[in-house]
C-alpha cells in the first residue's frame, strides 16, 4: 500500500468513527426524547384538563415534556354534583381538542399506555379502578384525594407492594416550588414544627378532611414527615383546626377555612430559621409525575401516603368525641 493510499484508508476510519460516534449519540438521544404514553381514569376534575395542557401542548407555558397524555376512561360518581355536572365537558375536551381516545373499559385503557394517572375526583372508586392498572403491571398516580377511606388507601398500598407495581398520590401542594423552598434545610435547618392551612370544604361522602383539606395536609407531612402518633380536632362550622404529636415530641397543626379568604401555605420553624409559605402550582407535580413513570421510582413513600390519610381520618373520630386525642393505627404494607 502506498503512501496515498494508507493515508485514504486512515482518513476513511476516522470518517466511521466519528459517524459511529455520532450514530451512538442520536440514537441515545432518540431514546431520551421518548414520550411516555399515559392514559387518564375519572375524567371529572379539573386537573384532567390542566394536566393535560401542560403535558400535550409544547406553547403552554409551563409545558413539561416526556409524556403524553393518549387515553382516557369517562368514570364519573352520579351522588356528587361536581362530577357529574363536569364529567361530559371534560371527556369532550380531551376527545375534540387534545385526541385523546377513549375508551369504555380501564382494562382496555392499559393496553395502549405506559402508565395511569387515576383522576377521579371520588376517592371512593379508587380502590376499584387500581386493581385492573395492578393486573396489568402498569406505573400509577393517583390524585387526591387517594381513596375514599384509610382502609381503602392502606389496601392500595398493599396491593401494589404486592404485585411490585411502583406509584405515588397526593396533592401539588407537597411540590410546589415553593414548598420545597420553604422546607429546605439550608435555609430552616431541622424542622422543629409547622402550622399548615387551606380551604376544607366538606363532601359528605367522605372524611371531612380528604376533599380539601388534603392540600393543607399534604403541606403539613411535607414539613414534618412522617411518625405523628396522635390528632386532637376542634371544629367549627367555618374552620377546623387539627393538632398533630408525632413520636419525637414535635406539634404540627393544620387550619382549614371554610369562611373568609382561601389560601395555602405554613409557617414552618426549624432550629437555623422559620420561614413562610403561601401559593400553590400544578407544575411542581407534574414534574414529580413524569419523573415518576421514566424512573418507575417513586418520590413519596407509600408508608407515609397511608399514614396522612389515617391522621385525617382519626380527626373525624376526634370531633366525633368531642376534641379528645386519638392515636392514629399501627398498620404494615405486608
Amino acid at each position: 500500500m502506498n503512501i496515498t493510499n494508507r493515508k485514504a484508508w486512515r482518513f476513511g476510519l476516522v470518517v466511521l468513527g466519528v459517524a459511529g460516534m455520532l450514530g451512538a449519540a442520536l440514537t441515545g438521544a432518540a431514546a431520551e426524547e421518548k414520550v411516555i404514553r399515559l392514559g387518564m381514569v375519572g375524567l371529572d376534575t379539573s386537573h384532567v384538563v390542566a394536566f393535560t395542557q401542560m403535558l400535550n401542548d409544547h406553547k403552554n407555558g409551563e409545558h413539561v415534556p416526556g409524556a403524553k397524555v393518549v387515553a382516557g376512561f369517562k368514570g364519573g360518581s352520579p351522588d356528587i354534583e361536581s362530577s357529574i355536572s363536569r364529567v361530559d365537558e371534560y371527556t369532550n375536551e380531551l376527545k375534540e381538542k387534545w385526541g385523546v381516545k377513549i375508551y369504555d373499559s380501564i382494562s382496555e385503557l392499559c393496553k395502549h399506555v405506559d402508565g395511569v394517572l387515576i383522576e377521579s375526583v371520588d376517592g371512593r372508586p379508587h380502590l376499584e379502578q387500581v386493581k385492573p392498572v395492578i393486573e396489568a403491571g402498569l406505573p400509577f398516580f393517583i390524585d387526591k384525594p387517594v381513596g375514599g377511606t384509610y382502609e381503602d388507601v392502606l389496601e392500595i398500598a398493599r396491593l401494589a407492594k404486592k404485585a411490585g407495581v411502583p406509584w405515588f398520590g397526593g396533592s401539588s401542594l407537597r411540590w410546589w416550588s415553593g414548598m420545597r423552598e420553604g422546607i429546605d434545610p439550608a435555609k430552616v435547618g431541622k424542622i422543629l414544627g409547622c402550622d399548615a392551612f387551606s380551604p376544607c370544604s366538606l363532601e359528605p361522602h367522605h372524611p371531612d378532611l380528604y376533599w380539601y383539606g388534603v392540600h393543607g395536609v399534604e403541606i403539613l407531612y411535607a414539613a414534618m414527615g412522617p411518625g405523628c402518633k396522635q390528632v386532637t380536632r376542634i371544629s367549627t362550622p367555618g374552620m377546623d383546626v387539627v393538632v398533630g404529636v408525632w413520636a419525637d415530641g414535635r406539634i404540627g397543626t393544620f387550619r382549614g377555612t371554610r369562611e373568609g379568604v382561601h389560601n395555602y401555605g405554613a409557617r414552618i420553624f426549624g432550629d437555623k430559621g422559620n420561614s413562610t409559605v403561601e401559593g400553590h402550582s400544578y407544575k411542581g407535580l407534574v414534574e414529580q409525575i413524569v419523573k415518576f413513570f421514566q424512573t418507575k421510582q417513586s418520590p413519596l413513600d407509600a408508608n407515609e401516603i397511608v399514614e396522612m390519610y389515617a391522621f385525617m381520618q382519626m380527626a373525624d373520630v376526634s370531633k366525633e368525641q368531642g376534641g379528645k386525642a386519638v392515636a392514629l393505627p399501627e398498620f404494615s404494607l405486608e
